[in-house]
């Protein structure tokens, strides 16, 4: 094998070294067609069955009930952006709906979904730099809403939400991108919940949506026909040519996941990662978290150091010791360590090891 580092990139991620040894293991040759997956129809009878193995494994790793279908959705989370007040806001004449402001990515979201209807912020930890998930304002929720939309795990600042808000009757919407499969989700209390695929999934250039049947049949007119659920619900995610090498790699993947226990077991694994950086960070006055204690993530554990120079001596050693992607988002800088599926908990027992030995030289 090539030479691999620990790679705590926040995405494009870390993939299980068995995937990938698979994938360019039949990478020529597809189930004995003597043609590679990338060059097979999307239409073929082979391909199909593919898709329908993915949803199967799918469903089963997260339970996903039978009135939800799954759609495989062009262009990543950041297009569902547009994609979810396109198919939703118009569900209420008012064309009102709730956001949590909590980072970067959930941010975004709002900016898109305001050229589409009433935007209200029932939540913002912008306040306190993002560093918590924030109170939801009960007066918010007054009043008709399509949809309430909360980005589940904060990639950027390291926070997460543990309970997930009651919105009664209106549906709950989450980009869980970046924690998806990792912990167990009861899927019933969204309306809709997608996730790029580059972190937890597979490979970047695909989103899963899931949303509950009902939700289906709301897009405006003037909703492009490849941002409208209906369409990738009609034709099985097949209306146009889907990028095929990434759903299948999302079906090895879950396989992999199948394998290591499923989504429970893998949530044990990443609960013990997270603690063990976690405790290291808040032994000594060296490292300084950055999430509050109560909201911290376990996929993205953020960090600093008491000077910008110190800092830059941690991340050139750390990559010499083949530590890689540790530096933080340019926004808010420091340390992000990505403890996503793949990450082995040997690799961050080696993080902490250099940690140890970087205090003792520097501290």
């Amino acid at each position: 094998m090539a030479h691999r580092v620990y790679n705590f990139a926040p995405g494009p991620a870390m993939l299980p070294i068995a995937v990938m040894e698979r994938a360019q293991a039949e990478f020529l040759d597809f189930q004995g067609l003597g043609a590679s997956v990338v060059e097979i129809s999307h239409r073929s009878k082979e391909f199909e069955a593919l898709v329908d193995e993915t949803d199967a494994l799918l469903r089963e790793a997260m339970t996903i009930p039978a009135n939800y279908r799954i759609l495989y959705v062009h262009g990543g989370a950041s297009m569902q952006f547009a994609a979810v007040p396109l198919n939703l806001i118009g569900r209420v004449p008012s064309r009102r709906a709730l956001y949590a402001d909590t980072g970067n990515f959930a941010g975004r979201a709002i900016a898109e979904a305001r050229r589409y209807g009433e935007i209200c912020i029932a939540a913002s930890s912008a306040a306190t730099n993002h560093d918590r998930i924030p109170e939801i304002d009960p007066a918010a929720l007054e009043g008709e809403a399509a949809y309430f939309h909360l980005t589940s795990n904060n990639t950027l600042y390291g926070t997460r939400w543990n309970d997930f808000p009651d919105t009664g009757e209106v549906p709950l919407v989450a980009d869980a991108t970046s924690d998806i499969l990792s912990r167990t989700l009861d899927v019933s209390r969204f309306g809709v919940l997608y996730a790029g695929a580059q972190k937890n999934l597979g490979t970047s250039g695909v989103a899963v949506v899931l949303i509950r049947e009902d939700l289906l049949d709301h897009a405006d007119p003037q909703t492009p026909n490849l941002l409208n659920y209906e369409t990738y619900a009609r034709d099985h995610s097949l209306t146009n040519t889907p990028n095929t090498f990434s759903i299948y790699m999302i079906r090895l993947v879950l396989e992999w996941l199948a394998a290591q226990g499923g989504v429970a077991a893998m949530q044990c694994v990443n609960e013990e990662k997270a603690r063990l950086l976690y405790e290291r960070i808040d032994r000594s006055g060296f490292y300084a978290g950055y999430a509050q204690p109560a909201h911290r993530s376990a996929s993205n554990v953020t960090f600093n150091l008491t000077t910008p120079e110190l800092l830059q001596r941690f991340l050139d050693e750390a990559l010499r010791e083949d530590l890689y992607a540790l530096k933080g988002h340019r926004a808010l800088g420091g340390v992000r360590a990505s403890l996503y599926n793949a990450m082995p908990l040997e690799g961050v027992r080696a993080l902490i090891d250099f940690m140890d030995a970087f205090e003792q030289r520097n501290g």
